[in-house]
């Protein structure tokens, strides 16, 4: 360890010669076990400046201490088992989870929202394992769970940390419970924790492909002018992970941390709202100015103060699209719709995917639909599989008649079928020889 200070020292002085870079290198490659590896590296990395002499090796540096938390996360051995109470069926259309320390009012939310009840108390780890519950908001069943409360080092396993955080994975939009009598270092910690486990929240992917080849080396080039990210950054963490030849395209001004987000491949973006309670506790104008902050919900849930914004709000970010369904001659079905949604992998909101949740089948006799709604300029419009439906509108699925089955199987492009044969005769040479001759 005592190397290991003196190199760190002189990472403080932001010296950033090649012989210091192998010193470091050394100082982080040693032995000890996975969680001192991870301090030492963390370690190294705070008292590291960032410069451009730094980069490269800085990037070298999260790459490793990026493998290492995914073997403690995701350890190779089969031991351990389920853990009960984490086990929790998927069901409705979307899966909240509710996130937060202990004793901030999480179970006490899910059992004025849901009428599960809970077991809420004004002590610490009330809620031991994972509590379900369902919502029914605008035809749309929410499943709403309940998670523990975390701990610091919940992402390195402490507090049954791990299961929490893998089940919070699972979910399409995260509420994170806030004190909003304490300050900002809650919501801080908590978004390090999940950040920690591959959990991002309110960001997007990022603009990059990286393409595996056979030989070649690497092959980097950018759409756009980059501040923070190079090519000779991107060779460093690559050869952590054993990736010599691939094709790079950065279409975004990325980090190094984006990269290695895009190289591991597991992480998860997700929605995230900051749900502040107890402002029955606050000042108006301390209310206000939480309230005004992005992503954010202030709540009683002591005296039941807004819960019909924090739904709307929790509505508004799922963008769920409902799609009715209508047969010839009959009045739409409004009970059952069907359930569009971006964080299930439905990215387009078109007739295609809204044919696929009745039957992937229907699309092999599917000729057009009508469409009642906003997404069209009359009602109905008869619209391809392409065409963008609206929340609330109303679809009905035309099929293609025996005829004109028929008629696709058989008039392609290699000809028409003579009458009573298999055999397919080229359209140009049987107007040649229909044709008089002179």
């Amino acid at each position: 360890m005592a190397s290991f200070s003196k190199t760190s020292s002189k990472a403080g002085s932001g010296v950033g010669g090649g012989g210091w870079a192998k010193a470091k290198h050394q100082s982080v490659g040693g032995g000890g076990s996975t969680l001192e590896r991870i301090q030492q590296i963390e370690l190294e990395i705070s008292r590291t400046q960032k410069n451009k002499a730094t980069a490269k090796h800085l990037g070298e540096l999260k790459a490793k201490l990026c493998k290492l938390k995914r073997d403690i996360l995701e350890p190779s051995g089969g031991g351990g088992g389920k853990v009960a109470g984490f086990e929790v069926q998927r069901i409705g259309d979307a899966r909240v989870g509710l996130v937060g320390f202990p004793s901030v009012g999480k179970s006490s939310l899910l059992t004025a929202l849901t009428g599960v009840q809970s077991e809420a108390a004004a002590y610490e780890f009330t809620t031991l394992t994972c509590i379900p519950g369902v919502i029914y908001y605008n035809d749309v069943r929410i499943q709403l769970l309940d998670l523990p409360g975390l701990i610091v080092g919940a992402s390195i396993g402490k507090g049954r940390g791990r299961q929490v955080i893998a089940t919070a994975k699972s979910c399409d939009i995260i509420l994170m419970v806030l004190d909003a009598t304490k300050d900002d270092a809650q919501k801080e910690m908590l978004t390090k924790e999940l950040e920690n486990v591959g959990i991002r929240l309110n960001r997007k992917p990022p603009d990059v492909t990286v393409r595996p080849t056979k030989g070649g080396g690497l092959k980097f080039q950018a759409t756009v002018p980059l501040t923070h990210f190079d090519e000779e950054v991107c060779a460093t963490i690559l050869r952590q992970y054993k990736m010599h030849n691939a094709d790079v395209l950065v279409r975004e001004d990325i980090t190094e941390d984006d990269f290695i987000d895009v190289i591991d491949g597991n992480r998860k973006y997700c929605k995230c709202i900051y749900v502040y309670n107890k402002i029955d506790m606050l000042p108006l104008a301390e209310v206000d100015e939480l309230a005004r902050r992005p992503s954010s919900v202030v709540v009683s849930v002591r005296n039941k103060w807004n819960y019909d914004y924090l739904m709307k709000r929790l509505w508004d970010e799922m963008e769920i699209v409902r799609v009715y369904t209508k047969k010839k001659g009959e009045f739409p079905d409004f009970s059952d719709p069907l359930i569009i949604t971006p964080q299930r992998g439905n990215k387009q909101f078109n007739v295609e995917n809204a044919v696929q949740l009745l039957h992937k089948s229907l699309l092999d006799d599917f000729k057009h639909a009508l469409i009642w709604g906003s997404s069209v300029k009359q009602s109905p419009q008869a619209c391809g599989k392409d065409h963008i439906v609206h929340d609330e509108d109303v679809l009905q699925i035309v099929k293609l008649t025996q005829a004109e089955k028929a008629k696709a199987a058989h008039g392609k492009k290699t000809g028409t079928t003579i009458a009573g044969s298999n055999i397919k005769v080229d359209p140009k040479k049987k107007d040649e020889k229909s044709a008089p001759k002179s």
